[in-house]
């Protein structure tokens, strides 16, 4: 049984914990990033980015899903 896990609006969350809590796989949160549907920041000279729970709740707010896919 899996437990519906929190967004936090004051959490920094990494790819993978954004990806998580969203119950999305890594290439479909990189791809929202890419798109600019939800916004992450990179800090200079680092490969980690860091995305806040406010940009993922902001994208929610925004975002809907059709048939298990995010559509803007």
């Amino acid at each position: 049984m899996h437990s519906k896990l929190t967004i936090e609006e004051n959490v920094v969350y990494s790819r993978e914990e954004a990806a998580q809590v969203l119950g999305i796989s890594l290439s479909t949160l990189k791809r929202l990033i890419s798109t600019g549907q939800l916004a992450a920041s990179q800090p200079a000279g680092m490969r980690r980015m860091f995305i806040k729970g406010s940009s993922i709740l902001a994208m929610l707010d925004t975002t809907r899903v059709e048939n298990g896919h995010y559509a803007s």
